[in-house]
Parts: structure tokens; sequence; C-alpha cells
């Protein structure tokens, strides 16, 4: 378990820094990260991260599908969190 919740808080720091980059990049117009790269990292563990990147930085949070996926991914990483802890 503890692996676990060292990686998923590994993960969701990459994933938020990634959310950042790319609002970073939006605003200046320049090549941005693909949307599914960012799908990707939020399924990867990293769905706690990216969603306080979408809210702190108001980043896809227009894009239904970000704001669902995020949340069904981080409740999919809590149960597997509790499931493991039990």
């Amino acid at each position: 378990m503890l692996y676990y919740v060292i990686i998923m808080v590994t993960m969701s720091l990459i994933t938020y820094v990634l959310y950042r980059k790319d609002k970073g990049q939006a605003k200046k117009n320049l090549l941005r990260i693909k949307e599914s790269t960012l799908l990707l990292f939020s399924l990867c563990l990293g769905a706690l991260g990216g969603l306080l990147a979408m809210y702190q930085y108001r980043h896809k949070t227009k894009h239904w599908y970000f704001v669902v996926f995020n949340w069904l991914f981080f409740a999919l990483h809590l149960y597997l969190l509790i499931f493991l802890f039990n």
C-alpha cells in the first residue's frame, strides 16, 4: 500500500505540472500538450494532480470529458487504495 501511495503522489505531481505547463503554453500560443497525454497521466494514478491543476488554473474545466474522466479516475484510485488497505 505504501508503494501505491508513493506512486500516486508522484504521478499526481507530474500530472499537476503537465496541466500547469499546458495552461502556460496556451496563454502564450505555443506548442501544447496533447489532451490524450493529459488524460493518460490522470488515468495512471495522477487524477488528484489533474483535478487540483484543473481547478486552480481553470484549465480544461469547460471540456466536460476532462471533468468527468478526472473525477472517475480519482474515484477509481480511491477505490483501489481502499481495496489495498483492506
